[in-house]
């Protein structure tokens, strides 16, 4: 088996982000199979059409990153029932010009995390909307919903509710079967 190349978005520019926490623990709860890396995201100017006929430098190495990469994940907090506009952006530059999508065909997956009950479910279910349109086949189950964040992770980010990380374990797991059964 090949290791296959994860691109990780954190939804969250926040220095202590949760989100970026989890997604260094996915990191290393992931099997051998998969390789994370997490791409930045917050240096991106906002998505202007205007720029398809000479891209930023900003949006072009994004695109050639993305490009290469087999498969996405997606880490995100939840924003007024949405996800964070950084996301959104990265969203919106990685799929433009229009028929040069680099999300294409990407098998995908959403953890959202948040220290509130509802474990960021909108911005999950927000974002599995965009990605249909942009055809990146997403992983419908296990669903991954993380509440009470703030209460999972030691002082240093590190995960140590148990519970969790099994959880998280088996996502992770049945998201590497996920890429293999839909990589292109």
């Amino acid at each position: 088996m090949t290791t296959k190349n994860v691109a990780v978005f954190v939804g969250s520019l926040r220095k202590e982000s949760f989100s970026r926490k989890f997604a260094h623990a996915l990191r290393e709860l992931a099997p051998a199979s998969l390789a994370l890396d997490i791409v930045e995201i917050g240096q991106l100017p906002l998505y202007n059409q205007d720029y398809d006929a000479a891209p930023p430098a900003e949006y072009v190495a994004f695109r050639d990153r993305v490009r290469k990469d087999d498969a996405v994940l997606f880490v995100t907090p939840e924003y007024n029932r949405s996800v964070p506009a950084v996301l959104k952006n990265a969203i919106d530059v990685g799929s433009r010009p229009y028929g040069k999508s680099v999300w294409d065909g990407k098998p995908g997956a959403i953890v959202s995390v948040s220290p509130g009950a509802v474990g960021g479910f909108g911005a999950n279910h927000h974002l599995r909307q965009s990605l249909v349109f942009l055809n990146v086949p997403t992983m419908q189950q296990p669903e991954a919903y993380i509440s009470g964040a703030d209460k999972l992770l030691d002082a240093e980010g590190k995960l140590v509710n148990p519970g969790t990380r099994e959880f998280l374990t088996k996502y992770m797991l049945a998201y590497a079967a996920w890429i293999e059964r839909v990589a292109k």
